[in-house]
């Protein structure tokens, strides 16, 4: 509303001065003066340039950010809602939005949630992420992925344990983590996260909004439902 007021205003100093050249220092002032009189419309400018700049990130990339590596998600598959979320197993943060991921898919049946794996952190993480998309290819992402971040630490003995703690074909798996396959997947993920800005993790897609950080349960809630109302609203802004 505010917006729209001062959108009105500065049309009526437009008319009023002979157009846009002969009446750009009274705009100017009208405008300064506006702002001063309601600086609460500097975070919703805010926000609205951020979402235009992320819808315009995302669109190039959103098909292949929300299709998931096959077997590579969370919550319901079927789900008409989708949390992209990149993650690393050696980054802290990622274990600590773990409960915040499971609560999300406890409270929305309608949930998918699509794990990116971008092993960025430490010199093992990638031999984590290789192991987490070959248990994707077996059916047992979701129990590599948690008892991966139960297991507190990444490196080589940790991985082949979890692996088969959780019973894959290590055989199979070491061929398919060892894959181009595999390593196609991880080097797009890297691309699709520097189109989007990302450079750590966790790192979060949900509708229009890119979000960087362990951002907590509310934050990602209020997300998902701003995705919601988009989807449902042809994803036009107010």
């Amino acid at each position: 509303m505010a917006t729209k007021l001062a959108v009105s205003l500065i049309g009526l100093a437009v008319v009023g001065t002979g157009g846009w050249y002969g009446g750009r220092i009274a705009v100017e002032h009208v405008v300064h003066d506006y702002i001063l009189e309601h600086p609460e419309i500097l975070p919703q400018a805010m926000e609205n340039l951020q979402r235009r700049q992320a819808r315009d990130q995302l669109a190039e990339v959103r098909q292949n950010v929300e299709t998931p590596f096959p077997g590579a998600v969370l919550g319901n598959p079927e789900g008409k809602t989708t949390l992209v979320e990149f993650s690393d197993y050696a980054c802290g943060y990622c274990r600590q939005s773990l409960p915040d991921v499971k609560n999300l898919i406890a409270r929305n049946p309608d949930l998918r949630i699509v794990v990116r794996e971008l092993p960025v952190i430490g010199p093992q993480s990638p031999a984590a992420a290789r192991m987490a998309l070959a248990a994707a290819e077996q059916g047992k992402y979701e129990a590599f992925h948690d008892a991966m971040y139960a297991a507190g630490q990444v490196d080589e003995p940790t991985i082949e344990a979890v692996a088969r703690q959780v019973g894959l074909d290590m055989a199979r798996a070491k061929r398919i983590a060892a894959s181009p396959t595999v390593d196609q997947e991880i080097q797009r993920n890297l691309q699709i996260a520097g189109k989007l800005g990302f450079s750590g993790t966790p790192s979060w897609v949900a509708g229009d909004n890119l979000i960087a950080g362990a951002v907590g349960i509310d934050q990602l809630a209020r997300a998902l439902d701003e995705a919601r109302s988009g989807a449902q609203s042809g994803g036009q802004d107010s």
